[in-house]
C-alpha cells in the first residue's frame, strides 16, 4: 500500500530529527502551543517495575511530572552511549524546568540489569536519571506498551551465556498524566531536545 503524502512527510520529519510539533509548524500549521501528536494513544500505558534502589514503582508514581522514557541496557555499546549523554545535556540545559521531568531508563535486558547494576550505571550519567528493571514479564509488558523492539543476540565473540540486545532507540515524552506527547529520534541533538521539552513545559 502506498503511503499518503501526509504519512510520508511525517516519517521524513521524524527521520530528520524533528519533533512532531515542529513538523506541524514546518507544514504551515503553527499554533501558540504544541498541537496534539497524531500518534497519541499509540505509545505508553500503565507499568509496574522496580527502580534502581530496589523499590517497586508504577507509572502512577510519576504523575505530576513529565516522563522522558528511554529503553536500553547497561552493556549497550552503540545507541545508549549516544542518547543518554544527550538526555543528560538536555536536563542540564532545562535549568529549573528539569525538576518537572522524570528521566527514566528502562532496561531491555532484565536478566543482567538488576537494580544494583542499574544503580551504578545511572549514577555515572546524572543523579536524576532513574533506572527501571523488573521480571522478564514486566519488561515485556512495558516494551509492548511503548512498542519497543528488542531481540536478544548471541554473537560469535560472546562467551557461553553472554548475549547482547538489539533494541529500539527512540525517546518518548509523556505528559504529567502519563499520556504520550511526542517522539525524539535517535541522535536528536541536545539543543533540539531542550527546545522540544521547553515547548511542552513552558
Amino acid at each position: 500500500m502506498r503511503a499518503s503524502p501526509t504519512r510520508r512527510a511525517l516519517l521524513a520529519g521524524l527521520a530528520a530529527g524533528w519533533s512532531l510539533p515542529a513538523l506541524a509548524q514546518h507544514h504551515g500549521h503553527a499554533a501558540p502551543s504544541p498541537r496534539p501528536d497524531p500518534l497519541a494513544g499509540r505509545f505508553g500505558g500503565p507499568f509496574a517495575l522496580i527502580d534502581h534502589s530496589g523499590k517497586a514503582v508504577s507509572d502512577g508514581d510519576f504523575r505530576g511530572r513529565f516522563m522522558l522514557v528511554y529503553f536500553g541496557f547497561t552493556r549497550c555499546t552503540d545507541t545508549c552511549p549516544i542518547d543518554l549523554p544527550t538526555i543528560v545535556q538536555a536536563l542540564d540545559g532545562l535549568g529549573p524546568l528539569a525538576d518537572r521531568v522524570a528521566p527514566l531508563f528502562v532496561t531491555v535486558d532484565p536478566a543482567h540489569d538488576t537494580p544494583p547494576v542499574l544503580a551504578a550505571y545511572v549514577a555515572a550519567f546524572h543523579p536524576a536519571l532513574i533506572g527501571l528493571s523488573g521480571s522478564e514479564a514486566q519488561i515485556a509488558a512495558v516494551a509492548k506498551a511503548y512498542k519497543v523492539h528488542r531481540r536478544k543476540l548471541t554473537l560469535p565473540h560472546h562467551a557461553p551465556g553472554e548475549h547482547s540486545v538489539d533494541h529500539g532507540s527512540l525517546t518518548y515524552l509523556m505528559d504529567h498524566e502519563g499520556r504520550f506527547l511526542t517522539l525524539l529520534p535517535h541522535k536528536t541533538g541536545a539543543d533540539r531536545m531542550v527546545a522540544v521539552l521547553r515547548s511542552y513545559l513552558a
